[in-house]
């Protein structure tokens, strides 16, 4: 066994001779001119850096592919060049083993095991395609060209750029860990259920929400065009939104309650129309629309569409049970939960998240985001079912949210009837290093200060005062205790049945 280790070395070294000899018999041209430019573009990384700028101008999956790559290569590099050329002491090619004018000037002088161009070509190329494999498909050419010019121009013999690129190879899948690949959300699924057909809205009655994000004067107006045989009332700024929706609600004649605000007046809408045995018909009129965009009616026209048809579906109901007030005279609510609650620093995250989205796109700003609210926030004392924590964030979700870590987006199912309860905790010694450093590296999802559970019934109290709660964006102050349960199947809602 050790002779055969002890020729390894011998026989890689007559491997990579004979096929550098077989290289410099290779007429010379403008290729040899080509290699040595590609060869110089990827000095420092540059021509990666270049192409993940081009990247990050496109939001999305492509920006976040740009920003995986360049983890990889960074990655990649500092393994390269930090470790295995201290490890690894080798001489370059000599102008004897090619041609002269095909060599790279200046030539490098640190070891040439291995080749950190082609770590960090393979690097970037794989950590991309993880994220956008059609882009990855598109580069790799460009990476094995990279890598094998450093040979074509002398700087590295063959063994030194197979090395290399399995390093960047490996690099990119190690990244994979911190900034794991989304899994595919699951296909929506409703449970259809029959409810009245409102042909030019008759029987409905709409309830209007005059602070709702997107109101205007002549939302009202254009409401009645589309719907011009319902009821339509617009709830007043010094009006009480409950008290408008209940008088909608119980208005003889209405067999449907529909909605126009923000996540909070249709949170309200909601609690009314289970109270009152109506369905539900939610407009996208709100600064967020969450429930209208999961349950189909993100646009007017499909809102539309599923009222004339009466298509609708069922969606469990959250119950949220409140105690607030002074020990001595307790005050208790009983609420509904639509979408979502919250306590710790959710409420400024996402408040951060939507303003930077327009400019940063939405993964790159809740990374911002997150960075900006941990950095200047301070974790609160909580006993979750009874036992004890340190917590940043505490959200519950009504349905199971995806993707699955700590940014919720959408629900492809609105009656799996759990709680979706994710916790940010500060229970880990360095806490607010640990969370921060999560957040810079993107890790924040597998790390051991985030847990994921699901439930059908969650408490909540403060471990030393009083908490803030907010409910479906409604902030509320002063709480002592929140116990979430579920309702299931509670509301029947209007949704665009799939076609077939």
């Amino acid at each position: 066994m050790r002779s055969i280790l002890g020729k390894t070395p011998h026989r890689l070294e007559k491997l990579d001779r004979r096929l550098v000899q077989s290289l410099s018999r290779v007429p010379g041209g403008g290729h040899d001119d080509f290699f040595r430019r590609l060869s110089a573009a990827a000095n420092k990384g540059k021509l990666w850096f270049g192409i993940a700028a081009v990247m990050a101008l496109f939001p999305g999956k492509t920006r976040r592919a740009a920003l995986h790559g360049v983890l990889a290569q960074g990655v990649a590099s500092a393994v390269t060049n930090l470790v295995f050329k201290t490890l690894l002491p080798r001489a370059r090619p000599l102008p004897e083993h090619l041609p002269v004018f095909r060599f790279v000037h200046p030539q490098p002088s640190s070891s040439s095991m291995p080749s950190g161009h082609s770590a960090s070509a393979a690097a970037f190329a794989l950590g991309v395609g993880l994220v956008r494999p059609a882009l990855g498909t598109a580069l790799a050419p460009v990476a094995a060209g990279v890598a094998y010019s450093r040979v074509h121009t002398g700087a590295h013999w063959p063994s030194d750029v197979f090395f290399g690129s399995a390093i960047g190879a490996g690099a990119a899948l190690v990244t994979r860990k911190w900034w794991p690949v989304r899994p595919p959300f699951p296909a929506v699924r409703r449970t259809p259920v029959g409810a009245a057909a409102l042909p030019d809205g008759e029987g409905l009655g709409i309830a209007v929400n005059t602070l709702g994000g997107s109101y205007a004067d002549e939302t009202a107006e254009a409401l009645q065009k589309v719907f011009p045989k319902a009821y339509i009332k617009e709830i007043a700024p010094d009006e009480d939104v409950a008290a408008g929706i209940e008088a909608v609600a119980t208005r003889p004649g209405v067999v449907a309650l529909g909605v126009w605000g923000g996540d909070g007046t249709v949170g309200t809408a909601a609690a009314a129309a289970v109270e009152h045995s109506l369905p539900l018909l939610v407009l996208p009129g709100g600064t967020l629309n969450h429930f209208a965009r999961d349950a189909g009616t993100g646009t007017l026209k499909a809102a539309v569409e599923a009222a004339a048809k009466g298509e609708a579906a069922r969606a469990d109901i959250g119950h949220v049970s409140v105690e607030r007030g002074l020990p001595d005279s307790p005050e208790k609510l009983e609420l509904s939960m639509l979408n979502t609650a919250s306590i710790g620093l959710y409420p400024n995250l996402v408040r951060r998240r939507e303003q930077l989205q327009p400019a940063l796109g939405k993964p790159l700003a809740g990374v911002v985001a997150m960075f900006r609210t941990f950095a200047a926030g301070t974790p609160s004392t909580l006993v979750v079912d009874g036992v004890r924590h340190k917590l940043w964030i505490l959200y519950v979700g009504r349905g199971r949210y995806y993707p699955r870590d700590h940014a919720p987006l959408v629900r492809p199912v609105l009656d799996d009837g759990v709680l979706d309860l994710r916790m940010i905790t500060a229970d880990e010694s360095f806490a607010r290093l640990r969370l921060l450093w999560s957040v810079l590296t993107g890790t924040v999802a597998t790390s051991r200060i985030t847990h994921l559970r699901e439930a059908s019934r969650i408490r909540v109290e403060p471990g030393d005062t009083t908490m803030v709660l907010a409910v479906d964006g409604e902030v509320m102050p002063g709480v002592r205790a929140v116990e979430f349960s579920v309702k299931h199947g509670g509301l029947v809602y209007y949704s665009p049945q799939p076609e077939g």
